[in-house]
């Protein structure tokens, strides 16, 4: 049974990262786990779960590792943009 819950929070996530092109972190915040178990999830259990839908989750996982550098360097600009305006 609990094996079940797992398998389903698993696809559930891969299908959310799949179709929103979500982060980590937000697919975490969305299913309310830890980004760890996120991470676990995809690249570990999904892969022996649903190997097609692991690929596509994985592609977008990569796409957003490559793309963090920018919207670290966002964050920090809106970060410093907001202390000038007070």
């Amino acid at each position: 049974m609990l094996q079940n819950d797992i398998e389903e929070r698993v696809k559930a996530l891969a299908t959310y990262i799949i179709e929103t092109g979500s982060t980590v972190r937000a697919a975490a915040t969305k299913f309310n786990v830890s980004k760890s178990t996120v991470h676990k999830d995809i690249s570990e259990r999904l892969e022996k779960i649903n190997p097609t839908l692991w690929k596509e989750a994985k592609m977008v996982l990569e796409h957003n590792k490559e793309e963090r550098h920018i919207r670290g360097g966002m964050a920090t600009k809106m970060k410093y943009k907001e202390r000038k305006v007070i």
